[in-house]
C-alpha cells in the first residue's frame, strides 16, 4: 500500500496496524515513494532466564552494614 503524506497524517493508526499485520506500508511525498513503516521485531521476554544457573545465597541487603561499609555509603572515607 503506498499513501500520500497527507493521507498517513490522517489515518496514521490504520497504517500502523497494517504494517504489523505484515502488509507493506510506503509514504509518498507526491509519487515518489520516501518512507516505510515497518514493524519492529521483538524478542519474548522469559520470567526465570536464569532459573536454575545462579546458585548460592545472595547479598542480603537488609542486613545492617559494618562501620566501614557506613563511612563508604556516607563519603566520609
Amino acid at each position: 500500500m503506498q499513501v500520500t503524506i497527507r493521507a498517513a497524517k490522517a489515518n496514521l493508526s490504520k497504517l500502523i496496524d497494517a504494517a504489523l499485520s505484515g502488509e507493506d506500508v510506503v509514504i509518498a511525498r507526491g509519487r515518489k515513494p520516501v518512507v516505510k513503516i515497518i514493524p519492529i521485531g521483538r524478542s519474548p521476554f522469559k520470567v526465570g532466564l536464569l532459573k536454575g544457573q545462579v546458585t548460592g545465597n545472595g547479598p542480603d541487603f537488609f542486613a545492617p552494614m559494618n562501620e566501614g561499609e557506613l563511612a563508604v555509603w556516607k563519603g566520609s572515607e
